[in-house]
């Protein structure tokens, strides 16, 4: 199964974070984010995903993201990026990578 990037208009994200569309990060599937180990599922600011690095490859290009976000329409190994982050893999006009592949740091 490929893995899909996407990009969103950002703001205050799952994690209590406020962000900008010019900051590098992106958002977990709710998959991911709702069972990370050693979340409680109570508070999702204390979630230890919460600003965790990943870096995404697509096609030659990669970037280094923080993690501050929930995603629920993402599937498990969905990336929703910042569209600058976003920006760095690929040109926003195509909305939607597949084949990207991405590594916690």
């Amino acid at each position: 199964m490929p893995f899909l990037g996407t990009f969103y208009a950002t703001g205050l994200g799952a994690c209590g974070i406020t962000n900008t569309d010019t900051d590098y990060i992106a958002a977990v599937s709710h998959l991911l984010f709702d069972t990370f180990p050693e979340y409680n599922g109570v508070n999702p600011n204390s979630n230890p995903v919460c600003n965790k690095k990943v870096t995404a490859t697509y096609q030659g290009k990669q970037v280094t993201v923080a993690i501050t976000d929930r995603c629920t329409g993402c599937a498990l190994t969905d990336l929703d990026f910042s569209p600058s982050a976003f920006d760095q893999l690929a040109d926003p006009s195509v909305g939607r990578i597949s084949g990207m592949t991405w590594v916690w740091d």
